[in-house]
């Protein structure tokens, strides 16, 4: 599995767990952008991982993880 595929996959999931939609999460990114991601259209630099990861009071790690 591609590393795109396992942010994708771990993003929605860390996203459903926190009772959040692509559109609340997108306030603090974008809500394209996080569907782009969810869909593996768009790669994530690190730093929109990191942000990510802080919205969702989780540590980056977490989006990564295999």
């Amino acid at each position: 599995m591609e590393i795109r595929e396992v942010l994708a996959q771990n993003l929605k999931a860390a996203r459903q767990a926190k009772g959040l939609s692509q559109e609340e999460l997108a306030h603090h990114i974008d809500r394209t952008y996080i569907s782009s991601l969810e869909r593996c259209v768009y790669s994530a630099s690190i730093d929109v991982v990191d942000r990510l990861a802080e919205v969702l009071e989780i540590e980056a790690s977490v989006l990564l993880k295999r």
